[in-house]
């Protein structure tokens, strides 16, 4: 079954009729009529909403069988009716600072504990202001539900009421499907609905939007959560990709992203199966731990590890599974060629799509891994220790090139980064923002389990892992937290840190200061000579902090980097903590890998302009960088 963004929840009208939701064909069925008695009573009752009750009722009761962890958002006149029922049932729930933080922080929770976020926002003002991180989880495949309230709807609703934009199709733009609901009999199954459509594959957010004046009407409701939609599976190209797979002589990879997150266990059996390396992308981070034998760390080209790139260029066949290769975590689509990719994906859409594969196979990433381990005597490889010992090397030169001093002006970033992460400890939760350091995170901060590492993938929210890191904590507080930002960053959601310290939630920020956009720093000076619109405020970060209700200290050379870090982990409450970075005198593989692919892309004239353009200014310098 496929949904699609267009997906929409159909217009019943009269009082009493039970729900449709149209999907392409698909119906849901409608619900039993309260008026007619139910004679076969069953012996347990599923989870669901059921019995008479308001509209906001029903909705907190639907969020509660779906055991969401907490539903974020800021309560406004539309929807108060629904945060005095989570009140009221109990249902947790968490305040943001600003409704832009609501759907990151609910994505932030889906991401950690593998169950659907949730978020609930006014309309106008309060949807406009999360559309940013609803578009995050869009194009990062996680699943959430909001709940978007409404103005009244309807021939005699009356005109000019605040906040009356085009809610519901504002929201189809970034969402997989958006369910109107018209009647108030319609809410809890909405929502059921809504849940199951986020989760299927691929994951996403979906919408449902709510006429506020329905929240205080009453209904009977009985409505059970549906079953989950059953994954899909190809079994044709299974057998063609085990075809691939059967010669011994026929050297494996496997390349791994967030979509194998639950197949962790499988993936790791599948790889020493086929004694094949083991990349990830970014987000797939931990789906074989970092420290297993067969893991060479994230990407597989120029723009990865340099373990990573080694071992699959001694390989002739690439598994792709729950990886989309998308520009950024390719550096462009910067991917080296091999003789056959078996494409595994639960989103028909991406398989071969940006890297040309022998092998599609439209499927959910467990259900292949495993089918994969039953069938594995068709497959097995021998112990390979000469490959085994190749990645130890590798991995270990690599885990000292990160720790070694390069930078002396300041902190070096990438091995204050690399000491974070040792010193978080395998089971602590790391953010990382949208920073000139993001690449050097993911090659250096490792881990041994999925939902262990997070960044903002493919929408490259700045600001983003702030808010991410408080919803993480609210939602497993039982695990340490760190975030890493740059300043950039922070001056665009920064002050959601004042939510943690309300919550008294102890997350651990780390800003990297340089005073600059540095990522767009290093992306203009080789384009044009020169930087534009790139010099940042300083801030007084210990006065924003105390102003917050934060603790503070600041690291301002690589001497204080040990000591900070663990004065920062050890303090029981939220901490912002400032590093005085540098970025002369390290390469970043993933920007040098870039570079090489625009202009392997570029036309001949293309390469002119540019050439002429940049001895023009070095001849004849008339602005200044800013």
């Amino acid at each position: 079954m496929e949904f699609t963004r267009r997906t929409v929840l159909g217009t019943i009208g009269a009082a009493g009729a039970g729900l449709a939701v149209e999907a392409r064909g698909q119906q849901i069925p409608r619900p039993p009529d309260p008026s007619v008695p139910v004679h076969a009573a069953e012996p347990a009752q599923a989870p669901g909403v059921r019995g008479r009750m308001t509209g906001a009722k029903a909705a907190a009761l639907a969020f509660s069988a779906e055991r969401v962890p907490c539903v974020f958002g800021v309560p406004g006149a539309q929807n108060n009716e629904f945060w005095d029922a989570m009140k009221s049932i109990g249902l947790p729930y968490m305040l943001t600072s600003h409704e832009s933080a609501a759907p990151v922080m609910a994505d932030a929770s889906a991401r950690v504990s593998g169950r659907v976020g949730a978020f609930a926002l006014i309309p106008g003002p309060g949807l406009t202001n999360a559309m940013t991180g609803i578009g995050e989880a869009l194009l990062d495949t996680i699943p959430l539900v909001a709940l978007v309230t409404d103005v009244k709807r309807g021939p005699k609703a009356p005109l000019g009421q605040v906040h009356s934009l085009n809610n519901a199709a504002i929201l189809r733009t970034v969402t997989k499907a958006v369910f109107e609901v018209h009647h108030p009999g319609q809410i809890a199954a909405a929502i059921h609905r809504a849940f199951q459509v986020a989760r299927a594959g691929p994951p996403g957010p979906v919408g449902v939007v709510v006429p506020y004046d329905l929240l205080s009407q009453t209904w009977d409701y009985d409505e059970p959560v549906p079953p989950e939609l059953a994954p899909p599976w190809d079994e044709a190209a299974y057998r063609r990709a085990l075809d691939v797979l059967r010669d011994p002589n026929r050297k494996v990879g496997i390349y791994a992203g967030l979509g194998a997150a639950e197949a962790a266990a499988e993936l790791m059996a599948v790889a020493e199966l086929l004694q094949a390396p083991v990349a990830t992308t970014v987000s797939g981070k931990g789906v074989i731990p970092d420290d297993h034998p067969l893991a060479v760390g994230w990407g597989y080209g120029s723009f990865g590890t340099k373990a990573a790139e080694r071992a699959f260029g001694q390989v002739d066949a690439v598994i792709a599974v729950g990886a989309r290769y998308s520009e950024v975590s390719t550096a462009n689509y910067n991917v080296p060629k091999h003789d056959h990719l078996i494409h595994v994906d639960i989103d028909p859409n991406v398989l071969g799509r940006n890297v040309p594969a022998s092998v599609k196979v439209h499927a959910d990433s467990r259900l292949f891994l495993a089918r994969l381990l039953a069938d594995g005597e068709q497959v097995r490889r021998r112990p390979d220790p000469r490959l085994i010992q190749a990645v130890y090397q590798d991995r270990e030169a690599e885990r000292a090139q990160h720790q070694e001093v390069q930078i002396k002006d300041g902190v070096d970033p990438m091995r204050f980064l690399a000491l974070l992460g040792e010193s978080l400890g395998q089971d602590g939760l790391m953010f990382v923002d949208v920073t000139a350091s993001t690449h050097w995170a993911a090659e250096s901060i490792r881990r041994n389990a999925p939902r262990r590492y997070v960044t903002p993938a493919d929408n490259q929210s700045m600001g983003w892992a702030v808010s991410a890191a408080i919803g993480a904590q609210r939602t497993r507080p039982d695990l340490p937290v760190a975030c890493v930002t740059g300043d950039g960053c922070f001056l665009m959601s920064g002050l959601e840190a004042s939510t943690a310290a309300r919550a008294h939630l102890p997350v651990k920020l780390f800003v990297l200061d340089d005073g600059a956009y540095h990522y767009m720093q290093m992306l203009q000076e080789p384009l044009f000579n020169r930087t534009t619109a790139t010099v940042l405020a300083n801030l007084d970060y210990p006065a924003l902090a105390r102003g917050m209700g934060l603790a503070s200290l600041s690291i301002e050379t690589n001497d204080q980097v040990l000591g900070g870090i663990a004065a920062a982990l050890a303090h029981p409450g939220p901490i912002l903590v400032r590093v005085a970075i540098s970025y002369e005198g390290r390469d970043i593989r993933w920007l040098q890998s870039l570079r090489s692919s625009y202009l392997d892309k570029a036309s001949t004239g293309q390469k002119a302009r540019m050439a002429f353009r940049l001895l023009g200014r070095a001849a004849n310098p008339a602005l200044e960088s800013d």
